[in-house]
């Protein structure tokens, strides 16, 4: 299996402070463990290969589904098709967007899940959410919004429900929430048959990102 390029977890610009570097070290520890975890081996076709982006500064948090096959063996989350449709829906540069001072990256299932026989990829590993996610938010205390990319991620905060109905409601989960589809290839398709996601949706998900940086 290729080894994971180093991928940076902090940026800091001013000298930290006692809390602030034990809540770095805490980070640090669970970020390693989670790397090198293997409890779901014998399920994943590609081996374990978790992939997060996170650090102590990180103001938005994406979170999203599952890696693909391509972030797989990059190594990096969103690096794909998907990846640059939602940065286009972001509005922000690739730069920007893996500047985990900016974005935080946590997907319900931190490995590639394989290929589902009837097409696409099979569900986020179920073990993987329990087993780390709120841990892992505990140490992320600067989040001002939390980005829910498709129906996994929707499910798991919100509970059951349809994803057109709630990215057209997304209103009413701000300003902690921003529903947004999964920004899959299929998803072209959606976005032609919803042009209220262009001329709506979009500008209020650019200010809120915004917003969540400047503050």
């Amino acid at each position: 299996m290729r080894t994971a390029p180093t991928i940076p977890l902090h940026t800091r610009s001013s000298p930290p402070s006692e809390a602030s570097t034990s809540g770095r070290s805490d980070l640090d520890r669970l970020v390693t463990e989670i790397r090198n975890c293997a409890v779901c081996t014998a399920a994943l076709p590609l081996g374990p290969r978790p992939l997060l982006h996170v650090s102590l500064r990180s103001r938005i948090l994406i979170a999203s589904q599952a890696p693909g096959t391509k972030a797989h063996l990059a190594g990096r989350s969103f690096a794909d098709a998907s990846g640059d449709r939602l940065r286009v829906w972001l509005g922000v540069t690739s730069e920007e967007f893996y500047d985990t001072s900016r974005f935080a990256i946590v997907p319900m299932g931190l490995c590639y899940p394989g290929r589902n026989p009837l097409g696409g990829d099979n569900p986020p590993r179920p073990e993987c959410a329990p087993l780390w996610r709120e841990r892992l938010l505990a140490l992320l205390p600067e989040v001002r919004l939390t980005l829910l990319v498709g129906s996994y991620a929707q499910n798991h905060v919100l509970g059951p429900g349809r994803v057109t109905d709630r990215v057209r409601a997304f209103r009413s989960f701000l300003p902690r929430y921003f529903p947004l589809p999964h920004p899959s290839w299929r998803t072209g398709a959606w976005e032609r048959r919803s042009p209220w996601f262009a001329e709506d949706v979009l500008p209020a998900l650019r200010e809120h990102v915004a917003d969540a940086f400047s503050r």
